[in-house]
């Protein structure tokens, strides 16, 4: 045990060391801030610069009815041609020619957006939907009714996601919010495992390769010099996570409030104590630009943040150790890096099924049978299990995916101990699959 303590010592400060460890742990938090501060903050003030004018040339005599400006587009008919306002285009200061020609209101055709850029598809669906809405005033108006009726048909609605907890009591959820977290919370996963499981294979090769681990071999197991370097480098990973959450935290309420301005955003912290507090919140104070900021804290607060960190931090971990010791064992088969293609494919196939599917199948349906089974089998679960964890995962479930994940880890590091021991010794020779499978019989 001494021997291994000593291994995870020596694989873990010679890692941390490193400036460039030091470096990308300060800086992750740093771009990650920038990136959430700039998101609330255009989220809030909007993309400025992106409105158009658009001349609209109005060929259907039964259309009496006039499409509306908004902040984002501006309308103006034209009394020309389609042909006469093309050539003359370039010269007006119009962005855009909407041209509406003859047809049907049942069967609305032929409608073109012109103009010497392309549209965006933003651009494009909102001046369709403007079209859809001035057709449809137009139908609405023919049948009889009337203006003040018609503006009183619109109306906005907010629903507010609640889950019913086994108790009965409401609690408050977010789809949007669990979506996010999940999606990125899978995408860290993903990242990690693979991250930390390519260096246990590298840092075998490096060894392998300098003979220093014939050296090492002469006064350890080759289980425990396996161990010790898979559970060092968890360690680090590990400090790394755990660094960034605090850095990300702390740097984060300074870009929040760099870009948001620290009125605001008191503001909006006191409309979501309220909230918490039992009390109505009245449309005025979810108005205008605090509502975002607003809508994200209530969001987040919905979330068991300090569970979900948990959970994550344990299927990091035994994720990480069931990947790391199938690294490992590739890394002892090989002679180079070079000559991991064949072995990696076998390996990162699940890993990328588990990542695929659980930003697919697993957000969109967190409850069905795909994304319980995915969060069962030990080579998916640490992705699907933490995209899961958002939506509310039953105790039961969380409490057999991380027994499971358990056991699975414990039955891959005795098959991978038993490629390593014969593996890490041989030299000067491709290893197939089929070699590799004898090794298994091998004694000791």
């Amino acid at each position: 045990m001494n021997k291994i303590l000593l291994i995870i010592q020596r694989e873990y400060l010679s890692r941390v060391k490193k400036k460039s460890f030091i470096l990308m742990t300060l800086l992750t938090p740093i771009i990650i801030a920038a990136f959430y501060g700039m998101i609330i903050y255009f989220s809030i003030e909007g993309v400025k610069g992106t409105h158009s004018k658009v001349a609209v040339v109005n060929d259907n005599k039964a259309l009496t009815e006039q499409i509306s400006s908004n902040k984002n587009v501006s309308y103006t008919y034209v009394d020309q041609s389609l042909e006469a306002l093309k050539a003359s285009f370039k010269k007006s200061d119009y962005d855009y020619i909407l041209y509406i020609p003859a047809f049907e209101l049942s069967k609305p055709t032929g409608i073109q957006l012109l103009g010497s850029k392309q549209a965006g598809l933003s651009l494009n669906g909102r001046i369709s939907g403007d079209v859809e809405n001035m057709i449809r005033n137009q139908k609405l108006k023919a049948s009889g009714i009337a203006q003040a009726d018609l503006d009183g048909l619109e109306t906005n609605v907010d629903i507010d996601n609640k889950k019913i907890s086994e108790s009965g009591k409401e609690e408050d959820s977010s789809a949007g919010a669990s979506t996010i977290i999940g999606s990125i919370a899978g995408i860290m996963m993903f990242m990690f495992i693979m991250l930390y499981g390519i260096q246990v294979m590298r840092g075998v090769i490096e060894e392998k390769t300098s003979r220093i681990i014939e050296i090492m071999i002469s006064s350890v197991k080759p289980f425990e010099l396996m161990m010790g370097k898979i559970i060092g480098i968890a360690l680090v990973g590990l400090t790394q996570f755990i660094l960034w959450i605090v850095l990300t935290a702390s740097i984060s309420t300074v870009a929040v409030t760099a870009f948001v301005g620290k009125d605001k955003l008191k503001e909006s912290s006191a409309v979501v104590m309220k909230a918490k507090d039992g009390t109505t919140i009245s449309p005025a104070a979810t108005s205008g630009m605090d509502s975002p900021v607003l809508a994200m804290q209530k969001s987040l607060s919905s979330l068991p943040l300090t569970k979900i960190i948990t959970v994550f931090i344990f299927f990091f971990i035994g994720g990480y150790l069931f990947y790391s010791a199938l690294y490992a064992a590739i890394g002892s088969a090989v002679d180079s890096e070079t000559e991991t293609q064949q072995f990696m494919m076998p390996v990162m196939m699940p890993l990328l099924l588990g990542y695929a599917l659980s930003l697919s199948v697993v957000a969109n349906d967190p409850y069905g049978p795909i994304a319980f089974w995915l969060s069962m089998i030990p080579f998916t679960s640490p992705i699907a299990m933490v995209v899961r964890l958002p939506y509310g995962v039953p105790d039961w479930q969380l409490a057999l995916s991380m027994i499971i994940l358990v056991v699975g880890f414990i039955g891959t590091v005795w098959l991978a101990s038993r490629i390593y021991r014969v593996g890490i010794l041989m030299y000067g020779k491709k290893t197939s699959l089929k070699e590799m499978v004898k090794w298994f019989s091998y004694k000791n």
